[in-house]
């Protein structure tokens, strides 16, 4: 097949109006503990599978471009079918993984001519250290999961019993397949029935098995189309992110925090992995050869945790009724390339899961139909909302906002929303190609604003240092 038919048969993305196609997983139906002996053949194919795809994985991401459709290439005891199923799904993971280091690389290259720039024209502050490009390691599959078609995997809709449906699943025994019961809880069958038809929906052909503390879980899908109801003129809300705040809307509220339990939880796992490090490399120094590892279950934990409570604050900003029939606006947020000076404040940037924020803003305009835009963050944080000058010295610390011309003074992430809700549809700061034009445009609008108010040549306030008197003293 050419590239030229490749690309007919990509599905187009929906226009406005358009419906907006979604695909619904219905998690944790367990399956039932009825025979040992299923279970005990499920569990001796999950390693082998396991095994098999981290393979797959380790190519994709070092040698050779993803491909699911790739010729076998190691020698394994599962069946054909099921070797196909594993290529399919390291190469989901290896894309996936590429593009993540791919935009991680190209704003290091941003960063990197922007510090080469300052360092030409003499604007590099003392602390400023040249940005290092770090590599990424290759992912390492941990947890038995297995993303199932058909092929191998077939769910059968039950009549004559008092389960819901059997799941047949092919083993490492050629032509002893077993057929696993699925009994669903009350939840389950509501979220698989329409509510308009009051019918069960249909269900895709693919499935997902996981395996957590022993236990083997099910989880299927559906796809559905979801209307985008907000009208084009509809008034837009400024999302801004942040750690101290997860979401802080241009209407006023915040939304989440990573501060008080969770940071403190934080702290503890991060001892406790330096405490780990230490032990680690004290055993190194003396020769043993099977070293403990420097995970732990706690910081496991946690990031579900966060992720949790992310999705909580999201779904609070979504459901809030004065945020009904409104579009939404925010920031691109690339927190992969973000580093701090200190390694105390990258950790806690890694811990606080920024980049699922976006995500799940973006899942929850989907689902619920409302329109979410993503537009540029740069300078958002640094800009007045009211004069639009723009300058690092704006933030005095990182709660308060305070313009050196105007005198505006606002909590720092409301001024950053404000700015965001009115960039929907700012063709001028789109069409800057780097952080050098969009600062130029909004230096121009902070003139257009002097000019506008008749206030003439006003220079930024100096801030003076601590400690020093606000009077001279004269000379006596």
């Amino acid at each position: 097949m050419n590239e030229k038919s490749k690309q007919r048969k990509k599905k187009k993305r929906p226009t406005a109006g358009e419906p907006y196609p979604v695909t619904r997983a219905v998690t944790h139906i367990r399956l039932v503990e009825v025979n040992p002996g299923k279970l005990a053949a499920l569990d001796m194919l999950a390693p082998v599978f396991l095994s098999l795809c981290q393979q797959y994985v380790t190519l994709f991401c070092t040698t050779e471009f993803p491909n699911k459709l790739r010729d076998p290439l190691y020698q394994t005891p599962l069946s054909e079918r099921w070797h196909r199923v594993a290529i399919m799904q390291a190469a989901g993971v290896a894309r996936s993984w590429r593009s993540n280091r791919t935009t991680a690389y190209q704003q290091y290259q941003e960063d990197l001519s922007q510090y080469q720039k300052n360092l030409a024209d003499g604007q590099l502050s003392a602390k400023a250290k040249e940005p290092q490009w770090r590599e990424w390691n290759v992912p390492t599959l941990r947890e038995p999961c297995l993303q199932a078609n058909v092929n191998v995997v077939k769910l059968e809709e039950c009549r004559d019993s008092t389960y819901d449906y059997w799941l047949s699943i092919s083993t490492l025994e050629k032509g002893r397949p077993i057929a696993m019961p699925v009994k669903l809880a009350p939840y389950h069958k509501e979220a698989l029935t329409d509510p308009k038809t009051r019918q069960a929906r249909k269900l895709n052909s693919s499935v997902q098995l996981n395996k957590r503390d022993g236990v083997w879980w099910l989880t299927l899908s559906y796809d559905e189309e979801v209307q985008v109801e907000t009208a084009l003129d509809a008034p837009v809300v400024g999302i801004d992110v942040g750690i101290a705040n997860f979401v802080t809307t241009s209407t006023g509220k915040h939304y989440g925090s990573f501060h008080k339990n969770l940071r403190a939880r934080h702290k503890r796992d991060r001892a406790k992995r330096r405490r780990k490090a230490k032990l680690r490399a004290c055993l190194k120094k003396k020769g043993v050869k099977q070293l403990p590892s420097t995970s732990s279950r706690t910081g496991q934990r946690l990031i579900r945790h966060v992720k949790h409570e992310i999705n909580h604050a999201v779904n609070q900003c979504f459901a809030e009724p004065e945020h009904q029939g409104v579009q939404f606006a925010y920031e691109a947020l690339s927190v992969a390339s973000m580093r701090f000076k200190a390694r105390a404040q990258n950790a806690y940037l890694r811990a606080s899961n920024l980049g699922h924020i976006p995500q799940q803003i973006l899942w929850n305009s989907q689902k619920r139909g409302v329109q979410a835009t993503s537009v540029i963050s740069a300078y958002c944080s640094q800009e007045c909302s009211v004069c639009h000058y723009t300058d690092r010295k704006n933030r005095p610390d990182q709660r308060t906002f305070h313009c050196q011309v105007c005198g505006l003074e606002a909590h720092a992430d409301y001024n950053a929303s404000v700015n965001l809700s009115r960039r929907v549809g700012d063709r001028q700061l789109h069409a800057c190609r780097d952080r050098t034009a969009i600062k130029a445009v909004l230096m121009k609008r902070h003139e257009a604003w002097k000019q506008q108010q008749g206030v003439g040549n006003i220079r930024p306030v100096k801030r003076r240092k601590r400690g020093k008197s606000s009077t001279a003293v004269s000379s006596i």
